[in-house]
């Protein structure tokens, strides 16, 4: 592994969808979401942190230090059971692994350490974005919550969207019996036309330092899965997505030179003024005002 990253960092990533659902509200039908009262378009922290752990997954493909925590078809209590191993709980139970590591905690006042230590070196995105370790946390052990040093808000549309539901037909029908009354059926698909989303995320040196040991490595990581993202996870529900803009802010300490929302404030996003419905990244204009940036603070543009 690489030295622990020394530097605060703040980024902005823009990505658009064309013809597709970025992330769908299961409140709701699966319809977009979308923010009632501006009308913009939202697409959780949840759903981008999901692609970046696809990404390093598909990358890495559970090499060492770069196993995946969240993951689909795996229980968390099987991949904790890993690091109760390290310290010498062979129980499969989950009751008697937290009765085990209870006594443990009475005899082995480090056990804490060893067990968070563990997670945090084998798995990228608790080395990341931290996580809340039940088996752990069921035992009173304070390594049952991890906060990990890279943390992303919700992503919002740069204009307001409009949701249309596709109605949409197949010919092959579901059941012998239905054949024999209706030569198709109906189905129903909910799609934004074009959004230019805006997600900005931050990264504590202080945390990676104190708590997960978050690298350069992880980082450079980070920033490869960011902007490619989308490029694997294609589907028929999601239309055309893609990553357009990734601006990251470095810098100069571990606790940063200003505060986070000036650097945001810096990046302008507006649609270009004869331009009266934006269908592509065309229709917007991207400035970035370095006279608001501390010249102490790097700033570079990653695509």
């Amino acid at each position: 592994m690489s030295e622990v990253i020394k530097n605060r960092y703040e980024f902005v990533v823009l990505f658009d969808v064309e013809n597709g659902n970025p992330n769908g509200d299961p409140d709701a039908g699966n319809m977009p979401r979308i923010d009632p009262e501006s009308g913009l378009g939202l697409v959780t922290d949840v759903c981008l942190k999901r692609k970046i752990r696809n990404y390093v997954e598909t990358v890495k493909e559970d090499a060492q230090g770069y196993k995946i925590y969240i993951k689909e078809d795996v229980p968390l209590n099987r991949s904790d059971r890993t690091a109760c191993e390290n310290v010498g709980i062979k129980e499969t139970d989950d009751k008697k692994v937290t009765e085990a590591l209870k006594k443990l905690k009475k005899s082995d006042p480090d056990v804490d350490s060893k067990l968070r230590d563990y997670m945090c070196e084998n798995y990228y995105d608790i080395r990341t974005f931290g996580a809340v370790m039940t088996t752990f946390v069921k035992a009173s052990l304070n390594c049952g919550q991890v906060r990990g040093p890279v943390q992303l808000g919700f992503a919002r549309s740069i204009d307001p969207v409009i949701s249309q539901e596709v109605t949409i037909t197949r010919v092959a029908i579901t059941t012998e019996k239905d054949a024999e009354n209706k030569s198709t059926e109906m189905g129903r698909k909910s799609i934004v036309p074009y959004a230019l989303y805006r997600a900005e995320g931050f990264i504590s040196a202080n945390l990676a330092r104190k708590t997960t040991g978050f690298t350069e490595e992880d980082l450079e990581l980070l920033w490869d899965a960011i902007i490619n993202m989308f490029e694997n996870d294609h589907s028929a529900a999601r239309g055309k997505m893609s990553v357009r803009e990734l601006i990251v802010f470095k810098h100069s300490k571990e606790l940063g030179d200003c505060p986070a929302y000036k650097l945001f404030d810096a990046v302008e996003v507006t649609r270009k003024e004869n331009v009266e419905y934006p269908r592509r990244y065309q229709d917007y204009t991207v400035e970035i005002h370095n006279d608001k940036i501390p010249e102490s603070v790097e700033v570079k543009r990653m695509i």
